[in-house]
């Protein structure tokens, strides 16, 4: 498959070449029904009241596109603005801004904003990998950023004007990096030995050792992986050296994942510069998933963004409802669509269960 390498490749301005090259990156063991899941007998439609892209799915007598059961489902976003954006969120170290999208693609403010949060949904990986392994170093820590609650919580006070209500509290960050791996993140409602616990256990190897500050938290954790040495940050100590078991010389020291806060801060301050803390963790997936695939790992931009792409299958992402009316809903239209490809079947075979009292 060829990967576009170019910003002037025309799958970022010819939306016939941008089809395709989805198609390629989605369907490249052949195409298969995003609402059944069928392979067989999968016929693509013509004429020129449907348009191009069109595919028929016999199993379950609808027809869809490459967009269909994907984050670019229902978007009226040409296709080729969609790949420029995955380009440039995957290729910029830091992020690029939602003001940055509306005037590079030509589309508003709102809509670069909404697309930007499906390319970030693209980018959180939904089975992860535990990382490290025997033999291999992983660094644990924590972080303060930005402050916690809802921006749009404020109180008029004299003299001041309108400022946030709630204090000073900041957001909480726990980051787990394999050193030369991958980084995974969460925002944490507390830092505390029970939060770490499960943060380590479900994200890391446990036969891998485990390399942290000074922190208290750590320490009941620390003790089932195969080694747990901390550095006392308090007493400026970065890293220390030490004979590992084989006799070979380890280093003990958290600046790799010191080194990944320093890029998440400097994108979160410098290039978003506001971010609401219900929002967070799709920030901390943007980042995870540059850093797990960055060039020191012998991935470059256009693989990068291939990556990324792949990621849009099977997830959507919408902002008007609850998170408890949005699982009502889809469970709604799922019985809606199974009613619907029902009486279907059903009127194929001569009978119409609607009339049938």
């Amino acid at each position: 498959m060829r990967t576009p390498e170019l910003l002037s490749d025309p799958v970022y301005h010819d939306e016939e070449a941008a089809r395709l090259y989805l198609q390629e990156v989605r369907w490249s063991d052949g195409v298969y029904c995003p609402f059944c899941g069928a392979l067989d007998d999968i016929k693509p439609l013509g004429g020129e009241s449907m348009g191009a892209g069109w595919f028929y799915c016999p199993a379950c007598q609808d027809k869809f596109t490459v967009r269909v059961g994907s984050v670019m489902e229902r978007s009226h976003i040409p296709l080729t603005k969609w790949l420029l954006g995955f380009r440039l969120m995957a290729s910029s170290k830091k992020g690029v801004s939602a003001h940055q999208l509306h005037r590079t693609l030509g589309i508003t403010y709102k809509s670069a904003w909404f697309l930007a949060h499906r390319i970030r949904e693209c980018m959180a990986v939904t089975d992860p990998a535990p990382l490290g392994g025997e033999g291999k170093t992983v660094e644990a820590d924590e972080t303060y950023f930005g402050r916690a609650g809802d921006p749009q919580d404020t109180i008029f006070i004299t003299g001041k004007g309108w400022v946030r209500r709630g204090g000073e509290e900041k957001m909480k960050v726990m980051t787990l990096v394999e050193r030369g791996g991958g980084a995974r993140s969460i925002h944490a409602d507390r830092l505390t030995s029970a939060e770490a616990t499960r943060f380590l256990v479900r994200n890391a190897d446990r036969a891998s050792e485990l390399n942290t500050d000074e922190s208290h938290i750590y320490e009941r954790v620390g003790r089932g992986f195969s080694a747990h040495d901390a550095v006392n940050h308090g007493k400026e100590e970065y890293a220390r050296y030490e004979k590992a078991k084989d006799g070979k010389k380890k280093v003990i020291t958290t600046n790799t994942v010191e080194g990944f806060f320093s890029i998440f801060k400097r994108g979160m301050r410098g290039v978003y510069q506001h971010c609401g803390e219900k929002h967070l963790h799709r920030y901390l997936a943007e980042f995870d998933f540059r850093y797990s695939n960055r060039k020191a790992l012998g991935v470059e931009d256009p693989e990068r963004t291939e990556r990324a792409i792949k990621g849009a299958a099977g997830k959507r992402l919408t902002y008007r409802r609850t998170n408890s009316q949005a699982s009502e809903g889809a469970a709604s239209h799922t019985a809606r669509l199974a009613a619907r490809r029902a009486r279907r079947a059903a009127t194929r075979a001569g009978f119409d269960p609607r009339f049938s009292h």
